[in-house]
């Protein structure tokens, strides 16, 4: 599956680095030398890392082909695109990866279908289901006080009712 893994923030030095702003759980597993990424917009791809560092707590990139702060500075804010494997949980895990949720049909625990998962939102308390139902949406906190049942394999999520939900 294919997951956006870091944007590229400014440039850092006269060499050609570039800050990166992650977006993946595991950069040691994401960022290595000779790494290959697609980009977003696809006009920039492919970028693979020259060189890797870390900098006072900020990732530092360089890329092939690009040395200089000129050839990188129209990089900044360019998406990079990974290849991940993304492994199906068991039904006893209570981690899913966003990607997985996404499509997913959801339902009441009295069987009632209220639409399908179309986004994820991240919020500070906790992560929130984003439920498409006759064209409106329908907020659910993802915790199992609320969403007692998730089947990726099936794309099913049971949610407990609430007030308010429907």
């Amino acid at each position: 599956m294919q997951l956006v893994v870091a944007r590229i923030g400014r440039a850092h030095g006269i060499r050609g680095e570039v800050t990166i702003e992650l977006r993946t759980d595991n950069p040691a597993e994401r960022f290595d030398v000779g790494r290959i990424f697609k980009t977003e917009p696809e006009r920039f791809a492919p970028l693979k890392i020259a060189s890797i560092r870390n900098h006072n707590g900020t990732l530092l990139l360089s890329f092939e082909g690009r040395e200089d702060r000129n050839a990188v500075e129209e990089l900044r804010n360019v998406l990079l695109i990974a290849d991940v494997d993304i492994p199906i949980p068991s039904p006893k895990d209570d981690e899913f990866h966003a990607t997985l949720l996404i499509g997913c049909r959801v339902f009441t625990e009295d069987g009632l279908e209220l639409g399908e998962v179309v986004d994820i939102l991240q919020l500070p308390t906790q992560d929130t289901l984003v439920v498409k139902r006759d064209g409106k949406e329908i907020l659910v906190p993802f915790v199992k006080k609320h969403v007692p049942d998730v089947d990726v394999k099936e794309k099913r999520i049971v949610v407990r009712e609430m007030e308010g939900l429907i």
